[in-house]
């Protein structure tokens, strides 16, 4: 039995194509027959008007008798046409005597016009003509048999309609063929989707129409976020082993031996192991980051109200002050939490070294986001500014840290395309700047 998938694409693309094209045809062969008998009786129409007014031409310029008259239109409309019907001065003359009483009552009405007259399967094209003739008023109906030309209209007709279905099954056939040849594409994305499940390949190289080099750009995109944040996870196992193996051993070492810990040595050991804390901390959070093509928004001012809340808690003695403008719509393709330790990052760092004022100001326009936050701290030499970021860089030994924060900020914006800056705040502190691009290809 034939299955028939009415949820595939080909299924309805070929059932709108046939439906339209069922539709088209249908109505050109309603068009065509209607428009083929108005033609036709135009035609007649114009024909029988004619000769009507020849006809009469003849009778008003004549100086024959008027039987002679009668006569000689008689027999031309014998000739030329199926039937006439004459009055004149009270005097009635037909060509064939069966329709004069079936027309008698045309003659009585007013006014020129073409008139349909039916008798059983008999239909009459009638034209009536007023004229003068020597001082007297006159009638003529010129009339002509249309159920012949019907006949032949109608023949004609139902041969388009034959005529018009070998097309419809020949667009049809055309509409199966080039469907079939139009989605060989999404067959051969199947086929590829299929071996990089199976291994065979690593990217998608389909030369695909135009409406597909979204999706397949899309499809790489992410393979390759999938191949960075697993080589992301294996640089954090690598750069965990190689970080925690030293102080690990020098921890073990000191607990198994038979020397008492003492002040010094313990503090020594408390020191090592928040190193190791520090360690797997900012190696969590390198690991959460999910970068541009996570799919997930954040909300600009409910993201940055948060913070800016909870750094208020955790530095009661600072005051935090927000600014936010934005564009139209409030959210930006950024990850949710990604943005939360963008800002974050820069917040904790404004509230240590802060005298008394951090100030944020986040700023969305249709293609970037700018993030500016200052502080009113001693700030950074200026031969030192070019060295915030690095990894493990500590400027300053006063505060608790291990110079990681900003590293991870710089992996961040470099994962969204951005790039930061570093100066001198107008507050007498640091000033730290970072665009993000919100539209357009985002490098990976």
């Amino acid at each position: 039995m034939l299955h028939i998938d009415r949820r595939s694409l080909r299924f309805r693309l070929l059932a709108w194509l046939g439906g339209v094209a069922l539709f088209v045809v249908m109505t050109t062969w309603l068009l065509h027959g209607i428009l083929l008998q108005n033609l036709a009786r135009d035609f007649l129409s114009e024909r029988l008007q004619r000769e009507a007014d020849h006809a009469v031409t003849q009778l008003e310029q004549g100086e024959a008798a008027m039987p002679a008259a009668l006569d000689s239109v008689s027999r031309g409309y014998q000739v030329f046409h199926h039937l006439y019907v004459l009055r004149l001065n009270g005097s009635v003359s037909a060509s064939n005597p069966q329709w004069q009483q079936q027309l008698a009552p045309l003659l009585e009405e007013n006014g020129d016009a073409l008139l349909d007259v039916k008798q059983g399967d008999q239909h009459l094209l009638v034209y009536r003509r007023h004229f003068e003739w020597q001082g007297s008023n006159g009638v003529l109906l010129v009339g002509e048999d249309f159920s012949q030309v019907e006949a032949g209209l109608a023949t004609l007709h139902w041969w388009v309609g034959g005529i018009a279905a070998g097309l419809l099954v020949m667009l049809i056939t055309l509409n199966m063929l080039a469907v079939n040849r139009s989605l060989t594409p999404l067959w051969q994305l199947r086929g590829q989707l299929a071996e990089l499940q199976a291994g065979e390949r690593e990217r998608l190289s389909l030369t695909a129409p135009a409406e597909l080099d979204a999706l397949v750009a899309q499809l790489n995109r992410f393979m390759d976020d999938i191949d960075l944040r697993l080589q992301r996870s294996r640089e954090s196992f690598a750069n965990l082993s190689h970080a925690l193996k030293t102080p690990l051993a020098a921890v073990t070492q000191v607990l198994r031996g038979n020397r008492p810990i003492d002040e010094n040595r313990r503090q020594k050991l408390l020191s090592r192991i928040e190193a190791i804390n520090a360690q797997l901390d900012a190696e969590l959070r390198r690991s959460r980051i999910a970068g541009p093509n996570a799919g997930r928004m954040a909300n600009v001012t409910r993201d940055s109200s948060r913070l800016i809340e909870m750094f208020r808690s955790l530095y009661p003695e600072r005051m935090f002050n927000l600014t936010h403008s934005a564009h139209e719509k409030d959210q930006v393709p950024i990850e949710a939490h990604d943005f939360s330790e963008i800002v974050g990052i820069v917040l904790d760092n404004a509230g240590k070294w802060a005298s008394r004022r951090v100030h944020c100001d986040i700023a969305v326009s249709a293609t970037t986001l700018t993030l500016t936050i200052d502080d009113d701290g001693l700030g950074v030499a200026e031969e030192d500014l070019s060295r915030l970021g690095e990894r493990g860089t500590r400027l300053d030994e006063r505060r608790p840290g291990y110079g990681l924060g900003l590293s991870i900020l710089a992996q961040l914006i470099a994962r969204y395309s951005g790039h930061s800056h570093f100066e001198r705040s107008p507050l007498g502190g640091l000033r730290v700047t970072i665009i993000l691009p919100l539209a357009g290809e985002m490098a990976n």
